[in-house]
């Protein structure tokens, strides 16, 4: 009798280890070096940079793009190919509910929003945004574009998503145009 309750307290632990890595895995949609190719493949080369922001910057950031901006040192990427930039890429972590999502917000050269990409979602699938929703980020955020957020249709069923994933892109298309693009005549503002 100890032997069986044994074998069944081992095969329900087992049983629930698998069932939580199986769950883990597929949380991570793709990872960072995997998000980095889909932004800049092949021939275009990455550069990491580090955009460090004071206590003023972050709190102009997030007063100009009506977003939080909660971390104040903001690593980014920038692909380039034959010594032009391709690109900019930003990876944004946020909580949806109460639980974290990982996005990767990719730029244009003339900062406007090439692609949204979710690398991590650890809220229930149902929750999640879909990728056709995620395209009409697509050509927002650039010079002249307006305000990010009145242009994005809401998503029933996934509203927490789809607000976390607008106040993400609002705040680093605001950090971009900002502290990363050099502003007309000048250079960036970053340190």
């Amino acid at each position: 009798m100890a032997l069986l309750k044994t074998t069944r307290a081992s095969a329900l632990f087992v049983g629930t280890v698998l069932l939580v890595a199986g769950t883990a895995e597929a949380r991570v949609l793709m990872t960072q070096d995997q998000a980095l190719q889909l932004a800049f493949p092949p021939p275009q080369t990455v550069e990491r940079r580090t955009l460090y922001l004071d206590e003023a910057q972050a709190a102009r950031a997030a007063r100009e793009a009506g977003a939080p901006v909660e971390v104040r040192v903001v690593p980014y990427y920038v692909g380039s190919q034959e010594g032009r930039v391709t690109g900019y890429a930003y990876f944004d972590t946020h909580l949806v509910r109460t639980l974290p999502e990982t996005i990767l917000v990719r730029l244009r050269p003339d900062g406007a929003i090439a692609a949204i990409d979710i690398v991590a979602f650890d809220e229930p699938d149902e929750y999640r945004t879909t990728p056709r929703w995620l395209q009409q980020f697509q050509g927002q955020g650039g010079a002249g574009s307006g305000d990010l957020g009145t242009k994005i249709r809401s998503l029933s069923g996934a509203t927490l998503s789809a607000r976390a994933v607008t106040e993400a892109a609002k705040r680093i298309v605001t950090l971009h145009r900002l502290y990363v693009a050099a502003p007309a005549g000048g250079k960036p503002s970053t340190r």
